[in-house]
């Protein structure tokens, strides 16, 4: 599995917002500079967290974006599938190689493995909110059952 930049910038992006919770909106091109991520990126990441329902957002003059949901709602899952519209890609279904071999009429025996995976990739991200990350790395580590590092 590799995660993409849609997927990074979109878990960024959320974060961003999450610390920024007592503030007003903030707007795209402020989470991009502060962030040092690609601007029209961010907005772009921005428009599919909203219409995820991830982030609301506000017109004018004072307007941006901010989280639609408390951090402790909302998942690392939820976040990568509306940024990258989906978590886990199972090639062989998405982009199959040979019509006939790749075909959900015809046996593969690899296929189950891949399918195994993308399933408790969800269910690892689905364990993970946005919360979550609003600690430092060595509680984030304890939290998803890593060891921490010593210094």
């Amino acid at each position: 599995m590799r995660i993409t930049t849609w997927a990074e910038y979109g878990v960024i992006c959320a974060l961003h917002l999450a610390k920024r919770t007592n503030e007003s909106a903030v707007n795209g091109r402020d989470i991009a500079a502060r962030e040092g991520l690609p601007a029209d990126y961010v907005e772009q990441i921005l428009l599919r967290l909203r219409r995820a329902g991830i982030v609301s957002s506000t017109r004018g003059a004072r307007g941006g974006y901010a989280l639609a949901r408390p951090a402790v709602e909302i998942t690392v899952r939820q976040i990568i599938a509306a940024a990258e519209l989906v978590t886990f890609d199972v090639h062989c279904e998405s982009h199959p190689i040979d019509e006939v071999r790749c075909s959900s009429a015809h046996e593969c025996s690899i296929r189950p493995v891949w399918i195994m995976l993308q399933r408790r990739i969800d269910e690892v991200l689905d364990g993970v909110f946005l919360a979550d990350l609003l600690h430092a790395e060595p509680a984030v580590r304890q939290r998803v059952g890593l060891p921490v590092l010593q210094a």
